[in-house]
């Protein structure tokens, strides 16, 4: 088994629980299939990217400096990390 690197790529900024979306403000680039990991005080797990949004507008690819919307598998909370993993 290769060694995995993480790499951040943002930060949660807010979570609509009725949906299970996250808001992701960008630091790094982050694109549909890329494989993340969520961390955070009582946040963590990993979970493929499936499909996010900007604008309610489906998108395959984002830049840094963007706020998107991410489904996520479990809860996530204002200020987790969110790292790439490679």
């Amino acid at each position: 088994m290769s060694e995995r690197s993480l790499k951040e790529v943002g930060k949660v900024t807010h979570y609509f629980t009725n949906i299970s979306v996250a808001v992701i403000e960008l630091i790094g680039p982050l694109a549909v299939g890329d494989r993340i990991l969520f961390q955070g005080a009582t946040t963590n797990f990993e979970q493929p990217v499936s499909s996010m949004q900007i604008e309610h507008k489906n998108i395959t690819e984002a830049k840094a400096g963007q706020s998107i919307g991410l489904k996520v598998v479990n809860r996530v909370r204002e200020g987790d990390t969110v790292y790439k993993v490679t």
